[in-house]
């Protein structure tokens, strides 16, 4: 029978390299990337609630573009008091 020698293989990853080359941990390194991959983006929208100023807590949500500044105000349909009244913008809890 013939002598086969058998090959070194080396299964290195990117990840294994850098970890020997800095002498980190990968937890360390996949920390050290995310931290440096820069701001991520801003939602483009924002949910809103509309709380009727009737008092009776009802409410609506609503899509705001996240630019806008000054607060909404609409004048809805409430069915707790069978009217429409106005609607003021509120934070979502």
């Amino acid at each position: 029978m013939g002598d086969k020698k058998k090959k070194a293989t080396f299964n290195y990853t990117i990840c294994d390299l850098l970890c020997n080359l800095f002498d980190i941990s990968k937890i360390d390194l996949f920390f050290y990337l995310n931290s440096e991959m820069g701001d991520k983006k801003k939602k483009a929208t924002l949910f809103i609630r509309l709380v009727s100023a009737a008092g009776t807590g009802f409410f609506y949500v609503k899509k705001k573009p996240s630019r806008m500044v000054e607060k909404l105000e609409f004048r809805k349909f409430d069915p707790r008091v069978n009217r429409h009244v106005l609607f003021t913008e509120a934070k979502m809890k």
